[in-house]
């Protein structure tokens, strides 16, 4: 869930000391502040993973110790304290923190309650905020977890994929079929308010099948929070190789669009409501939080090797490899590799782009001529709900979910 691109964007140079232009913070009081933890290491590189992440055997000799697992809650503790001195006196407390991977839960539990303690002092914490981290099934246990939820964690998010091995075999998983589904009861013992799980549809090899054992295994488990996601082969990975070599059938974008409507029909029928194209909740206190200030184009400081940031309308990414990311900080500069500032025709394309996704849609004021002709068709073709368009907002229909990606460009063009 964070955001966490393996191939970083051209910008321009971030100053040493991270400042910001002035602009950046008019206003920030009307914003909610959240921070992304980015934790860059696995135990192993599933076959589908396109993300900023590094095995033990990929840091060897590339990093030395500055890259080392030992020492990574101290650095990003360190940037922390950076953003601190970047924001200056910014008096908002953090409303999310998120950590994310890679698999954050390698690293010891005391580790990244150290980590959330130095958001917690620095800018302190909302009374209601929202503290996720993600978590491989096999890397916890419920002492762990026990740990982290004395720590001040309200929400887990675990990588549950699919329900069948070999499914999971085809993705590389290393868990076991029925681990996910006990650790959303380890996570309910330790007392978790909030626990999601991830699921992905359209392996090769799944069937329909298949599919509804998954959501039905996902959903006897009691989460609060299920995300699924349609499998995309990235270029560069495994699974990408071993399609190429025949080994393994392509994807099919058919099979997604009929794996996605049996999801609806499973989840809203256990009563998930979808709230974001790939996201369900059972109440609106389930939804993640931290996610929506994406969605919303909210303020975000991203600490971690390749992390990204927002903060009013400036954008900017860390460098990428533990070991540079280390270094720099080490040497009492920012990590950020590149920036750029969004101008308010960026920004409204943004929104279009992410708030159409959401249930709420977008405003319609929000599109110029060309998309507003384009919402008119697609309306006419049954991909936004009549409804909430004669109010002024552009929603759309289960129809038009399917085919989001293609409404959002024709609406933003």
């Amino acid at each position: 869930m964070g955001l966490m691109p393996s191939v970083l964007p051209d910008g321009e140079s971030v100053p040493d000391d991270g400042a910001l232009p002035p602009h950046a913070l008019e206003g920030a009081g009307e914003r909610p502040l959240g921070f992304y933890l980015h934790v860059p290491y696995c135990a192993t590189r599933c076959g589908y993973c396109d993300f900023n992440t590094y095995t033990a055997s990929e840091l060897r000799g590339t990093g030395g110790v500055l890259a080392s697992r030992d020492n990574y809650a101290e650095q990003v503790v360190e940037e922390i304290r950076l953003a601190r001195k970047v924001l200056g006196d910014d008096p908002r407390p953090v409303r999310t923190v998120f950590v994310g991977g890679g698999t954050p839960t390698l690293l010891a539990a005391g580790d990244l309650v150290r980590m959330l303690g130095a958001v917690r002092e620095e800018f302190g914490l909302a009374d209601d905020a929202e503290v996720t981290t993600e978590a491989n099934p096999d890397s916890v246990n419920p002492a762990y977890l026990a740990e982290l939820r004395a720590g001040g964690f309200n929400r887990i998010s675990f990588g549950m994929q699919s329900a069948k091995q070999h499914v999971l075999k085809i993705l590389d998983r290393t868990h076991t079929p029925g681990r996910p589904e006990a650790c959303v009861g380890e996570a309910r013992a330790a007392g978790f308010e909030h626990v999601n799980l991830d699921l992905i549809y359209g392996t090769p090899g799944e069937t329909d099948d298949d599919w509804r054992a998954s959501l039905d295994a996902a959903i006897g488990a009691g989460p609060d929070h299920i995300s699924a996601y349609a499998l995309i082969v990235e270029e560069g990975t495994q699974l990408a190789r071993r399609i190429r070599r025949g080994e393994v059938p392509m994807t099919d974008d058919d099979v997604h669009a009929d794996r996605y409507l049996i999801a609806e029909d499973v989840l809203s029928g256990a009563g998930f409501d979808w709230y974001e194209v790939s996201n369900w909740a059972t109440s609106e206190a389930g939804r993640c939080l931290h996610n929506e200030l994406y969605w919303r184009g909210a303020d975000w400081w991203g600490a971690g090797p390749g992390a990204h940031s927002h903060v009013g309308g400036v954008r900017w990414w860390n460098v990428k490899h533990p070991g540079a990311y280390a270094a720099a900080l080490a040497a009492g500069k920012t990590p950020g590799a590149g920036r750029e500032l969004l101008s308010e025709e960026d920004r409204r394309v943004e929104r279009v782009l992410l708030e159409l996704r959401l249930k709420e849609g977008v405003e319609l004021s929000l599109l110029k001529p060309a998309g507003l002709a384009a919402s008119r068709k697609a309306l006419a073709d049954g991909l936004l709900d009549a409804g909430p368009y004669a109010a002024g907002r552009a929603v759309l229909t289960l129809r038009g979910r399917l085919l989001a990606d293609a409404v959002v460009r024709d609406l933003v063009d």
